[in-house]
């Protein structure tokens, strides 16, 4: 846990009338969900033009939450996971469309993906797990014989703790596939998100790199960009002195989830951070050739199970509608968003970056950020 001392501050450069409105953007979404508690972020592509606030209480002494505190991410993560797969390509260290059974062991790959009475796993890549196109199922969000979700108990405010074995076993035992991995060739395939598929990925990254994940996050991706208030919960720490990160709440009661945070290799960060990595991805600055960001968004499929409902290589691509969009025109938002309510996205036609978190672990957590941030683009462009 870093130490208590430091929080990056606010430094809001936008005019007054931009300002208002995001502020009360953000005082209502507390005030009428019943959240303990947001953060939201916006930056110009350039930098130039930048707001950050945040609203509600940070503990229960009711100290106000800065909008630079810390958070975790959840499924935010995946774009630094996708991140780290096209560096490793690049570096020879693996490749997308490698067998996942050429990465990782037997012990974990014979009859992960059993169908029919036909096990599919070999024909498995990595490409696969990326695109959500493997038909694995989510050990995080299908029940388990009988027993409720691990989403559905985070939704409850039960910790629970797992290890890599535990998510394999259960898909392998618990769960069936949704359907064969799918021929990517073709003009369409089918998509199904699936967290296994990541933790999966995480594994053959360490294993064709030889380094943890932690290691990788930090070697590849947190030094290059200056990212100093990130770290891997239980496996790293911030570079920089930071304040306790905000919690997890359901609705307006605190929740302690340490070990469900732990198992699920998700980051904390800030919204400054995140969007100094966002920025330093979509400009190919993490990559030896920059056009290498554009397999994020090289092809996407309808995803069957999720909102928003395109996805490419570790990126939702989210259509805000013509009424929903600023200035009543259509626009697309292209990131990543977590389970908890977070998100992390950028605006093509604006140019425009968005962070931030309502922190809950509410089932309406997941859908809540897309409204929120059609609503911070109409605040932004007036």
């Amino acid at each position: 846990m870093p130490a208590p001392d430091t929080i990056p501050g606010p430094d809001n450069q936008v005019d007054a009338g931009v300002g208002g409105r995001l502020t009360e953007l953000l005082d209502r979404t507390v005030a009428r969900r019943s959240i303990h508690h947001a953060m939201f972020a916006v930056s110009a592509g350039d930098g130039e033009r930048r707001w950050s606030g945040a609203a509600g209480p940070v503990d229960a002494a009711g100290t106000p939450l800065q909008p630079g505190t810390p958070f975790f991410i959840a499924s935010v993560t995946k774009r630094f996971i996708v991140t780290l797969v096209l560096q490793a390509s690049e570096r020879g260290e693996l490749g997308l469309d490698d067998a996942i059974v050429d990465h990782l062991e037997t012990e974990v790959t014979d009859g992960l993906h059993v169908l029919d009475g036909v096990d599919h796993t070999p024909a498995i890549t990595i490409r696969h797990l990326l695109s959500h196109t493997s038909g694995l199922p989510d050990y995080f969000d299908k029940p388990r014989s009988g027993r409720p979700s691990l989403f559905r108990q985070l939704a409850a405010g039960q910790d629970l703790v797992w290890t890599f074995d535990d998510l394999v076993r259960m898909s392998r035992e618990e769960h069936t596939p949704h359907f064969p991995p799918q021929d990517l060739s073709a003009d369409r395939q089918r998509a199904r998100y699936s967290d296994t598929g990541f933790q999966l990925l995480i594994a053959i990254l360490e294993r064709a790199t030889g380094q943890s994940f932690a290691a990788l996050l930090t070697e590849r991706i947190f030094v290059p960009v200056g990212l100093d208030h990130t770290w891997l919960p239980g496996r790293s720490e911030s570079v920089a002195p930071t304040v306790a990160p905000a919690p997890i709440c359901a609705k307006a009661q605190p929740l302690e989830l340490p070990g469900m945070i732990e198992s699920s290799n998700d980051l904390y960060s800030t919204t400054g951070d995140l969007l100094a990595f966002q920025r330093a991805l979509i400009e190919g600055e993490l990559f030896n050739d920059p056009a290498t960001v554009g397999l994020l968004t090289e092809r996407s499929n309808l995803l069957r199970n999720m909102i928003p409902n395109r996805y490419g290589l570790g990126t939702w691509i989210f259509r805000v509608s013509r009424l929903a969009g600023p200035g009543r025109r259509p626009v697309t938002l292209v990131g990543h968003a977590g389970v908890t309510g977070t998100w992390l996205f950028h605006c093509p036609e604006l140019d425009l970056h968005l962070a931030g978190t309502i922190d809950q672990s509410t089932f309406f957590a997941r859908s809540a950020p897309f409204r929120i941030m059609g609503r911070i683009l109409r605040a932004w462009d007036g």
